[in-house]
């Protein structure tokens, strides 16, 4: 007996199947990228001798770090709230996002700074632009209707701080790929990346929590 599979069916069965299928992903590439950055940090013995440099350093594998734990609460919070029908793009972006972790990683040190914020200026450039595309796909599904009835529609206006940030970044690559910054130039461009970071972390958190815990706003 021949059974049949209506497309609704199909449809459902791979809107519950996305969020294990994307976090199982991500979880084993950004396992790789930490491991990666704990071999960089116990075969870099100047790390632990005090200097500025070595102080610049540990700010770049922190905020690479926050950058990595970034990546991780918006891609979980996203298929943890929303459902929508993926595309072949939003299976393959893991791989892509993955990449350049693992390139971010690869790049700490003082002698590749500038290359440095660059990929961290095209994480959150990536991130922002996933992000609003998955919102629009999440937004045309009636299952989170509940959440998107109010909330309204993104505007140029939520675009400003990741592009900010993103131009910021890219700008400090730039300028290190060009010149022999001082040590303070440096460590501004350090500053702004981890506090960038972090503020993007409390929005994410705050956006996690008008979702699924809204009276506690």
């Amino acid at each position: 007996m021949e059974i049949k599979v209506s497309q609704p069916e199909i449809t459902q069965r791979v809107k519950d199947n996305l969020p294990t299928v994307l976090l199982t992903l991500l979880s084993i590439v950004q396992a790789l990228a930490l491991e990666f950055m704990w071999v960089h940090i116990t075969a870099s013995n100047h790390l632990f001798v005090w200097s500025f440099s070595s102080l610049l350093e540990w700010m770049q594998i922190v905020a690479t770090l926050l950058g990595i734990l970034l990546v991780w609460l918006i891609y979980s919070t996203m298929v943890m709230r929303f459902r929508w029908i993926p595309t072949t793009w939003d299976l393959a972006f893991p791989f892509f996002v993955g990449v350049m972790e693992f390139w971010l990683v690869e790049t700490l040190g003082a002698g590749t700074l500038g290359l440095w914020f660059l990929i961290m200026g095209l994480i959150f450039a990536a991130m922002a632009w996933s992000s609003q595309v998955t919102f629009r796909r999440a937004r045309r599904d009636a299952e989170n209707a509940a959440f998107f009835a109010r909330t309204p529609p993104a505007s140029y206006r939520d675009y400003l701080l990741a592009g900010a940030n993103t131009i910021v970044l890219l700008g400090f690559g730039v300028v290190m790929l060009w010149l022999q910054p001082l040590h303070w130039i440096v460590f501004a461009g350090l500053l702004w990346a981890n506090f960038a970071i972090i503020f993007q972390v409390r929005l994410t958190d705050m956006f996690w929590r008008r979702s699924v815990m809204p009276d506690t706003l």
